[in-house]
């Protein structure tokens, strides 16, 4: 069963460097951050799909992110969140403004057909 991270300054390129990874992007204090965090939790207890992906969560107001947003500047103009991406291999191939678990299964599903 696949778990939601939590990832910090030594646990972010670990997931984005998976195979294949969901990525939120967030700050502690997005009450949408946090319900999209807890529906996708709920899922995973839930779900055997996509057990093979990695999941985390970044938030961008904990100290030592510094690697993580000189490796990723698009992180600068984010002017809302969460910010959902799927990584494969340390590349990003799919990025959403928000969450819910449908719009990731139609994403992750368009991977496997692309």
């Amino acid at each position: 069963m696949a778990t939601l991270e939590k990832l910090d300054r030594e646990s972010w390129r670990g997931v984005v460097d998976a195979p294949l990874a969901v990525l939120i992007v967030g700050k502690s204090d997005c009450a949408s951050c946090s319900a999209w965090a807890a529906e996708l939790s709920a899922w995973l207890e839930s779900s055997s799909e996509w057990t093979d992906v990695r999941y985390g969560k970044l938030d961008l107001d904990q100290p030592g992110l510094v690697e993580f947003k000189r490796a990723n500047p698009w992180v600068s103009s984010l002017d809302a969140l969460p910010h959902t991406s799927i990584w494969r291999d340390g590349v990003k191939v799919k990025e959403w403004l928000g969450g819910g678990v449908p719009r990731m299964l139609s994403r992750l599903g368009s991977l496997t057909t692309s």
